[in-house]
């Protein structure tokens, strides 16, 4: 399949020889047929999670996002049964920090046990000898940011990266205080915290990170579990158009260069109209309006 355009342009990690076009792709939603527990068990249809991820890599995505706690194991078995043995540009980003209940629920785990089984479970699940990026996800609070020292959790990723076992650390749910905290401990390669159209609250860390040439990796860029939904967003579809999620998605792109896009679907109908965002452009009168969606949302 031929590549759609050039999947918004490229970005090179810092301190590493990672680059990986900005438009990726998020595993999360492969994951899951229990509508009671979300992010649960496997997927609807593991054919077609197969083929996403395989028709994902052959328009020229090279960075999935993913996490051995989504299913739990699930999207990483899939992900190495799709594509192992990986292409040499492939850059998979997972994250470790949490665990989950019986009951589907999210526990922090934070201990040093937690997270080098965490690190050795992504590893054998993936089918890897080292991890390219492992997010520490900080679980102070699950729905949003929450300060408190992240020093302990870390200093254990950044023994396992002198280990071997991971090349590069990153840092997800996280405030600016806890990304300073962490640059002092290891380099940060990117950071992923929620951030689209209607949740701006990021918008200063974007450009701070811009400036030291860090990746700002938005979660929830289409609203998550709870789709954005703006009648100004619908309206500029409609002008430019386009699906509201493509809009949306191309905002993010052009918000910032250092903005990586991971938007996650387990249908290939979806996943081309996702692709499809990397070549629209917004006009400047459409931003402006678009750029009031958050102050709507307030």
């Amino acid at each position: 399949m031929a590549q759609v355009s050039s999947l918004a342009g490229s970005f090179t990690l810092p301190g590493s020889l990672l680059r990986v076009n900005r438009m990726g792709y998020g595993a999360m939603q492969l994951a899951g047929k229990d509508g009671k527990r979300l992010v649960w068990g496997p997927p609807r249809d593991v054919d077609e999670a197969i083929a996403v991820l395989r028709e994902a890599v052959a328009s020229g995505v090279n960075h999935i996002d993913t996490s051995d706690f989504y299913g739990p194991h699930t999207t990483n078995q899939i992900i190495r049964k799709a594509l192992a043995p990986y292409a040499g540009d492939l850059t998979i980003v997972t994250k470790v920090g949490a665990r989950r209940g019986k009951d589907g629920s999210w526990i922090p785990g934070f201990s040093r046990e937690d997270l080098t089984k965490a690190v050795h479970e992504n590893l054998g699940n993936l089918g890897l000898d080292v991890l390219d990026v492992v997010n520490l996800r900080i679980m102070f609070s699950v729905q949003q940011p929450e300060e408190g020292s992240i020093e302990a959790p870390l200093a254990v990723l950044a023994e396992l990266q002198q280990k071997g076992l991971i090349r590069h650390i990153g840092l997800s749910n996280v405030t600016a205080a806890q990304i300073a905290e962490g640059r002092r401990i290891a380099e940060i390669v990117c950071v992923q915290n929620q951030y689209n159209l209607a949740h701006r609250a990021d918008d200063a860390l974007v450009a701070e990170l811009a400036r030291d040439g860090i990746a700002y990796v938005p979660f929830f860029p289409l609203g998550g579990f709870s789709p954005l939904q703006s009648e100004t967003l619908t309206a500029a579809a409609a002008r430019l158009e386009a699906t509201p999620m493509q809009v949306a998605l191309a905002w993010l792109l052009e918000r910032s260069p250092n903005i990586l896009v991971i938007p996650g679907t387990s249908s290939r109908v979806h996943l081309r109209e996702n692709l499809k965002a990397a070549t629209l452009t917004i006009p400047p009168e459409v931003r402006a309006e678009l750029d009031g969606i958050a102050g709507e949302a307030a």
